[in-house]
């Protein structure tokens, strides 16, 4: 018990420092330093330069060479310099590279996070899931906190990130000791991205699903950059505390995705998951601050379905697909596809396209802007519903 409660707290703590700034960065870029669309855009697509990169790091050093638990406690504290400094530039110039370098530190410790976990619980299967819950909700409590109480177009909620991942950096040594699983074993550039995952690919509908997954990112990231700017520019009050219903309501679906897998089975689950982002967008594009915020909302609790049905169900699947003998480079190849590559295109598309429909008065035609993220996610989800026939497999309970 006294371990899964350290890894609780680790939990908290890893995600309650991304969900500090990620929220509300694309808010102070744009409405305090003046960055354009596509240079925001560009900032959140940092992440994935580092989930492309990250696992070469992971697979090289912390899973050879020293205790896990050491490689996180040193990571966080050199983010938490890092983006400190972040904090204090105000040029694209400048702040670019910075973010690169603090999303290099940042993105390993997630793989780290769940390692340590799963090294140092009896039961991993029975018992993460009660760990990684934690997460989510340290990343709603620190949107309540900015949302009520935080300027959210100031630098604060980085600084406020830059603190919590110092915590962190210092809390990781006191976790439990996890030696280097890799130990002796020779590093192979193949398996950390998952590469002996493309014999799947002979199967036509996981190519499908590859490919859709890869296409559904892109949306995706319209999102995860500009929710946060999109809610604050027409005025909706405490916008970052206001996002948290998003993962309130993932919390809520999480509890449910293997019932509603064995029920409905991959495809389903996948098509609602794609048809959720497109009514997201559709209702973000007809809503507004007054009569219109229940759409807003409305939009903010899909978030559980968006997230649980495409990620999780997404995941499993293609844990189900690969079986024992590549499970993780199957992991591993899907995390490099959309966490990296589709994330990375997302975020500039994105950016473009609002950067496309600014106004004059320096305000967003945002019904225009969220209209093109839901067509895109109607038509993966014509693709995926034509081409995409997986055989029927046995959900684990």
């Amino acid at each position: 018990m006294s371990a899964r409660i350290r890894l609780q707290g680790m939990m908290f703590l890893q995600y309650l420092i991304w969900g500090s700034w990620a929220v509300t960065l694309g808010t102070y870029l744009g409405q305090t330093l003046g960055f354009e669309g596509s240079q925001i855009g560009l900032m959140y697509g940092t992440t994935a330069i580092a989930a492309i990169v990250s696992p070469f790091f992971v697979g090289m050093i912390a899973d050879r060479f020293f205790p896990t638990e050491r490689i996180l406690g040193v990571l966080h504290l050199l983010g938490a310099g890092i983006l400190w400094y972040v904090s204090t530039l105000t040029t694209f110039e400048m702040m670019y590279p910075a973010m690169i370098a603090y999303a290099l530190c940042y993105m390993p410790t997630l793989a780290l996070t769940n390692s340590i976990s799963m090294s140092n619980l009896e039961d991993p299967t029975g018992q993460f899931g009660s760990v990684r819950v934690l997460g989510t909700l340290g990343w709603i409590a620190i949107g309540l906190v900015i949302g009520g109480f935080i300027n959210e177009a100031s630098a604060l909620p980085l600084q406020l990130a830059a603190g919590a991942s110092l915590v962190m950096g210092l809390y990781a040594f006191t976790l439990p000791h996890t030696p280097p699983p890799a130990k002796g074993q020779a590093f192979s550039a193949r398996d950390a991205m998952g590469l002996d995952a493309l014999a799947l690919l002979k199967n036509p509908s996981f190519a499908v699903f590859i490919v859709g997954s890869f296409l559904l990112c892109i949306p995706l990231q319209f999102y995860y950059a500009f929710a946060n700017p999109f809610l604050n520019e027409i005025g909706v009050a405490n916008a970052a505390a206001k996002m948290t219903m998003g993962q309130m309501s993932e919390v809520v679906f999480m509890l449910f995705i293997g019932v509603l897998l064995r029920k409905f089975g991959i495809k389903t689950i996948l098509l609602v998951a794609m048809l959720a982002w497109a009514i997201r967008y559709f209702a973000f594009g007809a809503g507004d601050a007054d009569a219109g915020v229940w759409m807003i909302y409305a939009g903010l609790l899909l978030h559980g379905i968006c997230y649980d049905f495409f990620f999780v169900s997404g995941q499993i699947y293609v844990d189900q697909q690969a079986g024992p003998k590549i499970r993780a480079a199957a992991q591993g190849f899907i995390a490099l596809v959309t966490l990296g590559i589709g994330t990375f295109v997302g975020s500039w598309v994105s950016g473009t396209i609002v950067d496309a429909y600014l106004l004059p008065d320096g305000s967003h035609d945002w019904t225009a802007i969220w209209r093109i993220p839901a067509i895109g996610a109607l038509a993966i989800f014509v693709i995926f519903a034509v081409l995409f026939r997986p055989k029927p497999t046995a959900v684990p309970t």
